[in-house]
């Protein structure tokens, strides 16, 4: 639930390839060239790596009640959609055949929960890996293959209680083999694009259910997958700075940029006389979060673009993202799981009206393409991606993969912006940009219910936003301000705390359950950042929501305040480090608090009682670079009345980040 701010990856630079490199490879090969650098023929031989995305299907055996898991745009199947990452090396020989050895994991993506049928036990399959041979034929710059070898992948069984809740999740390995074929394309640069159809049959493994009253379960995997990946192709010398491959022109109208960003976070044991369903645990926890994700876009035509950001997320935020309303991990989702599971986060067009007159250059970055564009100018934006990606912007806090961790840190707290678990959602974007001012408005698809991953189109969220610029003593500076609205499925504080007073006996959040209906939830934001000096800046956050209704989406905030400072290293000779220092109040309306006094639950919060005091942030990071590519963050918070709560606490909250931009 980010929005990302990542930096760019250059393509090598490719040789101009002449005509006849492309037309007549086997007599260019053969001639004696006068100009090599312009008759050069493509070659496939050297090291690559990439990623993929695709579709599968297939069994998991009889009686193995298999979970449904999401496709997308296609059906729920077996694996739904899959993604993962490939590494290998190829040989292309005098005669243009081609041999080469390509190791993958292939990840599915996660349960379709409404198409889940309830069942004693539930099975699935976490990811499969192969380790394959290919064989090709070169047709210069395009080669199909056949391709097969060892295959090995893990899968787990879900027993469930009567009412549906996971009590245990025994797993196992299976072993196996794996054929297929496909076809790979180069493109530009050092890049190829592939299609490869891959056929994976696994060992039959019996898993003992006896402990819990079933008979044992056989599942044997087989599944069918249509992959579609990028490679980018090293040459014999993947750690050499300059490839030893032969590279084909670059293409200004497309780009691939990557991040991955590993994040644990531990805290020792704190204060907690008492804990409830929903609070962070007295006892100290560690976990850890890890997103890989990959940035790919394509210019269409004249102001047209497409984007689309596949990403694998793995991991739990502490106690499942569960037990502070400022939670410590802006990378933790609320759809954390064991094993790597893939999304596509992201997929829009882009379109770009230029109004005439003075223009600014865009540099190659992650969903940016290179070139000009208009400043004075309008910008349509349709399809799925992060409400925060366009709206609630800023310099210094934003992006907790680079900056500051803490939810109520990077995002106005009380902007409940719609959102599915893991953050995104579909709509709608509009914006008039010119020189010192900007005004854009979006319409959104919101989830179904509060904390649900199924987005509807009966009701809907809505945010307009006004950014000015300016300057102070020649320092550049912006502000913000959104006024927002959205309409769900939820219920109202008061109306469940009336019907629990009349029948003490009845459960809050059963109450509070039955009564949702289509409600609305409205506030604003002002959002600042201003610089003081070169490298210095300030930045701050004010936020509000009427607190009556449910929150649908993001954290149980209805009232916050955050600010900071925001330092780069140049000083002592490290430009291109950080350190940020800042802070953050969370509070609640007077019928939020009261609904979680009597024991009710919230989005991330719930202890079971209530005494209520706002919840109060401190963090501290310095970021480290180490290269372009890879920096390294120490970071500390320092939380006193976790969730609102001033019997529990305060937190000591320590986390590390290894973040790496491709």
């Amino acid at each position: 639930m980010t929005c990302i701010r990542l930096f760019r990856v250059r393509i090598a630079a490719g040789a101009a390839l002449g005509a006849a490199a492309f037309g007549t490879p086997a007599a260019a090969a053969d001639m004696a060239l006068n100009s090599p650098a312009a008759r050069t023929v493509y070659s496939w031989t050297g090291f690559y790596v990439g990623a993929h995305v695709g579709y599968g299907d297939g069994s998991l055996g009889p009686g193995t009640n298999p979970l449904p898991q999401q496709g997308f745009l296609f059906p729920p199947t077996v694996t739904g959609g899959i993604g993962g990452f490939q590494v290998g090396y190829n040989k292309e020989f005098a005669n243009r055949f081609v041999l080469g050895v390509e190791a993958d994991a292939t990840f599915t993506s996660p349960t379709d929960i409404p198409r889940r049928v309830l069942a004693p036990f539930n099975s699935t399959i976490d990811y499969a890996g192969t380790l394959r041979g290919r064989v090709g034929y070169s047709f210069g710059n395009w080669m199909p293959y056949l391709t097969g070898g060892f295959a090995w992948g893990h899968s787990h069984v879900k027993v469930n209680d009567a009412d549906g809740a996971v009590i245990s999740e025994p797993g196992q390995y299976h072993t196996g083999w794996t054929a297929g074929a496909g076809a790979e394309f180069a493109l530009s640069g050092n890049w190829t694009a592939k299609v490869e159809y891959e056929y994976v049959d696994l060992s039959r493994k019996t898993l003992g259910l006896a402990e819990f009253g079933m008979p044992g379960v056989a599942i044997e995997p087989r599944r069918h997958l249509l992959k579609f990946g990028l490679n980018y192709q090293f040459g014999d010398s993947p750690w050499s700075a300059a490839p030893t491959r032969t590279a084909l022109p670059e293409s200004d109208n497309w780009s691939v940029h990557a991040q991955t960003t590993l994040l644990p976070q531990t805290y020792p044991s704190f204060r907690a006389p008492y804990t409830g369903t929903n609070s962070l645990p007295g006892p100290g926890q560690t976990q850890m979060t890890w997103t890989t994700t990959a940035f790919l876009g394509v210019r269409l035509w004249d102001g047209g673009e497409f984007y689309f950001n596949p990403e694998t997320a793995q991991g739990f935020g502490l106690n499942g993202t569960l037990g502070l309303a400022g939670f410590s991990n802006g990378e933790a989702q609320k759809a954390g799981a064991p094993y790597p599971k893939i999304r596509p986060q992201r997929y829009y067009f882009k379109q770009t009206f230029g109004l005439g007159g003075e223009q600014e250059e865009l540099a190659d970055g992650p969903n940016q393409i290179a070139g000009k564009r208009d400043i004075d100018r309008v910008t349509v934006v349709v399809g799925r991606f992060a409400v925060g990606d366009f709206f609630d912007g800023n310099s210094y806090a934003k992006d907790p993969r680079a900056d500051f961790m803490n939810w109520a840190m990077w995002a106005s707290a009380a902007y409940d912006f719609p959102a599915d678990l893991p953050g995104y959602t579909r709509g709608a974007v509009v914006e008039l940009n010119r020189k010192d001012w900007a005004v854009r408005a979006g319409l959104f698809q919101v989830p179904n219910a509060p904390n649900s991953d199924v987005l509807v189109y009966n009701t809907g969220g809505a945010v307009v936003e006004f950014e000015g610029r300016y300057s102070i003593f020649e320092q550049p500076g912006k502000l913000r301000v959104g006024i927002f609205g959205n309409r769900g499925n939820s219920g109202n504080y008061r109306q469940a705390l009336a019907i629990e007073d009349a029948n003490p006996r009845l459960d809050i959040n059963d109450v509070m359950a039955g009564i949702r209906k289509d409600n609305p939830k409205y506030g604003f934001y002002l959002n600042g950042e201003q610089q003081i000096v070169q490298d210095v800046g300030l930045f701050g956050r004010l936020s509000w929501n009427d607190g009556q209704n449910e929150i649908l989406s993001f954290t149980d905030v209805d009232r916050s305040v955050s600010g900071g400072l925001s330092i780069k290293g140049g000083r002592w000779g490290r430009p291109n480090d950080t350190i940020g220092i800042g802070g953050a109040v969370n509070g609640l309306s007077a019928a939020h608090r009261d609904f979680l006094a009597a024991g009710g639950l919230g989005l991330l919060i719930g202890d079971g009682a209530l005494n209520y005091s706002p919840e109060r942030i401190f963090e501290t990071y310095y970021a480290y670079q180490v290269n372009k590519n890879l920096t390294l963050t120490a970071d500390y918070q320092f939380i006193t009345n976790p969730a609102y709560n001033a019997d529990r606490g305060p937190v000591h909250i320590f986390s590390g980040r290894v973040h790496g931009e491709f």
